[in-house]
């Protein structure tokens, strides 16, 4: 419970700043996307790659959170049933 209390604070810093640090974010250029689409229509395959490489960086986060907390808990769940234990004796 103590860490949950130390996480909130930290949690509530992290979402403010991002929310109030907003910086100008621009998609893929005109160019680069007329490119990338003329490419696929002449039979070549780097239009596919550009689709491959952002759809593997839109999965890296979700993959890391998983890990993460799959980790986190198979420790809790280690820490239960050492004090069932210990209460058992």
């Amino acid at each position: 419970m103590k860490q949950i209390i130390r996480i909130i604070p930290i949690f509530l810093l992290t979402l403010s700043l991002q929310f109030t640090s907003v910086s100008t974010v621009e998609a893929q250029c005109p160019m680069c996307r007329m490119s990338a689409e003329s490419n696929l229509k002449n039979g070549g395959s780097s239009g596919q790659g550009l689709n491959n490489g952002i759809l593997y960086m839109l999965i890296t986060p979700y993959l890391l959170v998983g890990v993460v907390g799959y980790i986190w808990w198979r420790n809790r769940r280690k820490e239960g049933e050492e004090e069932d234990l210990i209460l058992v004796d």
